[in-house]
């Protein structure tokens, strides 16, 4: 077309005119090398039964380590949770939990060492350096940013101690002050932060982002909710949610904790009639797979509530209970009770042995696990 000139032919024109000057071919870029995937190298060197280890986290009583250390020699187990109450104070918790990160093999991941440090009737940790806590129900009359704040200086408490996971907060929602009588694992107790979804969100991840800030994995617990049932897991069967639904309001909070990054989630062992009635909620993949990981986008560690002691789930041998969590989608098995840990662990491993499916499960849960401690600075160095 007249009045337009190609490009190639305005290029060969300001090369005559001496206008452009061609630079010498670029040298092929060198690729950067990939960043080494720790936590998949260690995996990889693991053996199967180091990588069931992984999915366990046994109670050992908070004063004493041998319990935990005599698992973690035998079976390589992966966490250990401090249990009952301790009046120690911070610096003998701390000989206790470094003499138990001492009995981890060489080259191996350090433990994820937990306690339940809600405030109020639940707070493990006391004495020296740990001063009472409120109860959830009080923590969550404070203004918000009172509350990260006090929860960063509990959280910093714990890391002091060592101890780099804390099984709260609750997020599970009561109803009301005249529910929370009749609520036994929740309410009673005053765990929940209020009794409103969107107050038990804000002050639940309020809590998460303090612990967080101080260098501590929260739990956010128990998903999908315990406020609305009467009956305590631990020391009743059958305990039944009828209320609670895959699109629940009171899901709210696990969702916003979710969103703020919380690391693990804890899944309680109530039956939701109205959601899978034919499954705990720790053995259900429509809970765990379904909600928790697609509906909420959770990729983080899923643990379960105690499986070890409570009376909910007791018409399963200790075997089964663990086998049916890890089958269900779920990564670390909680047992306050160490002693049933032995069978936890054969069974889970002649499991792996005979079905590569399984195996396959084990694996992503290992590599989950060993993924989140890698970000708290747990895996071997290089």
């Amino acid at each position: 077309m007249r009045g337009r000139r190609s490009a190639p032919c305005l290029l060969s024109a300001a090369l005559a005119a001496g206008l452009l000057v061609m630079a010498p071919p670029a040298a092929p870029a060198t690729a950067a090398p990939a960043p080494r995937d720790q936590a998949a190298a260690l995996l990889a060197a693991m053996t199967p039964a180091q990588r069931v280890g992984q999915l366990f986290m046994a109670g050992t009583p908070a004063t004493d380590p041998l319990p935990g250390i005599d698992l973690v020699k035998r079976f390589a187990v992966g966490s250990v949770m401090l249990t009952g109450r301790s009046h120690a104070g911070v610096e003998a918790t701390a000989r206790v939990t470094t003499r138990l990160q001492s009995s981890v093999r060489r080259g191996s991941a350090a433990l994820f060492v937990a306690t339940d440090q809600e405030g109020g009737a639940v707070q493990v940790l006391q004495g020296p350096g740990f001063p009472a806590m409120p109860s959830a129900l009080e923590q969550g009359r404070l203004p918000v940013a009172t509350l990260r704040a006090r929860a960063r200086g509990w959280g910093r408490q714990l890391r002091d101690a060592g101890v780099n996971v804390n099984l709260a907060p609750v997020l599970d929602t009561v109803p009301s002050a005249a529910a929370a009588a009749a609520n036994a694992p929740i309410g009673f107790w005053r765990r929940q932060y209020g009794y409103t979804p969107a107050a038990v969100g804000v002050d639940g991840v309020a809590v998460a982002q303090g612990m967080l800030a101080a260098g501590v994995d929260p739990a956010v617990k128990h998903f999908p909710g315990l406020g609305r049932v009467t009956a305590n897991t631990d020391t009743a069967r059958r305990v039944t949610d009828r209320t609670t639904t895959r699109q629940d309001a009171y899901l709210r909070p696990f969702a916003a904790a979710v969103r703020a990054g919380a690391p693990f989630v804890m899944v309680s062992s109530a039956y939701y009639r109205r959601i899978d009635p034919s499954n705990p909620a720790v053995f259900s993949p429509t809970v765990i797979g379904g909600m928790l990981r697609r509906d909420l986008g959770f990729d983080g560690v899923v643990i379960s509530d105690d499986i070890g002691n409570a009376v909910q789930v007791s018409d399963w041998s200790p075997g089964e209970r663990a086998v049916k969590f890890v089958t269900a989608g779920g990564d670390i098995v909680l047992t306050v009770n160490p002693q049933v840990v032995p069978a936890m662990v054969r069974a889970v491993l002649a499991k792996v042995k005979a079905d590569s499916g399984f195996a396959r499960r084990v694996d992503d849960a290992a590599l989950r696990v060993l993924r989140a401690k890698e970000r708290l600075g747990l895996l071997p160095a290089a």
